[in-house]
C-alpha cells in the first residue's frame, strides 16, 4: 500500500500482525552486537523477573519502521522523529500487532504525526509511541 500525503486522513488507521521469532532475535543480536543473555540464553532468562527470554525492545520497535516505510503510508515515507515508551516485554515466539493512527497533518511541510503502538495479543500495550513522518508525495 502507498498512501499519498493528499489522501492521508486524520484518524486513519492501519494495523498488521507480526510473529517475533527466535531467528529474528538472533539476527538482531548479530547485527547490533547486543547479545544480552536475557534475549538469547534460556537458562539465564529463567532466573530473571520475566522467567523466559524477551525480545530486544528496539527489534520490536523496528517493526514500526517496517510498517511506515513499506505498508502505511508506505514507500517514500521518511521517519523524522520517533518517541517510544516500553510498557511490557515481548517474549520470543510471541505475536504482536503494530497499530498506526494519524493524529495530525502538517500541510505546509507535508508531515504527519502518528500514534505508533505495538500491542500484544492479550490487549496490553508493549510499546507506546508517536512518530513524525515526511511523505515525499
Amino acid at each position: 500500500m502507498r498512501v499519498k500525503f493528499s489522501t492521508l486522513q486524520v484518524n486513519q488507521e492501519y494495523e498488521t500482525m507480526f510473529m517475533v521469532t527466535e531467528e529474528m532475535v538472533k539476527a538482531f543480536a548479530e547485527i547490533t552486537g547486543d547479545k544480552n543473555p536475557i534475549h538469547l540464553d534460556d537458562e539465564y532468562a529463567k532466573n530473571t523477573r520475566f522467567g523466559r527470554k524477551i525480545c530486544h525492545g528496539m527489534l520490536v520497535a523496528s517493526l514500526i519502521s517496517k510498517v511506515l516505510g513499506m505498508d502505511f503510508p508506505g514507500p517514500g515515507t521518511i521517519l523524522v522523529r520517533q518517541q517510544l515508551t516500553y510498557r511490557a516485554p515481548v517474549f520470543v515466539g510471541e505475536a504482536v500487532k503494530v497499530h498506526v493512527r494519524v493524529i495530525e497533518k502538517k500541510e505546509e511541510k507535508k508531515r504527519a504525526i502518528l500514534q505508533t503502538n505495538v500491542l500484544k495479543m492479550d490487549g496490553s500495550t508493549a510499546i507506546e509511541g508517536q512518530a513524525e513522518i515526511l511523505i515525499e508525495q
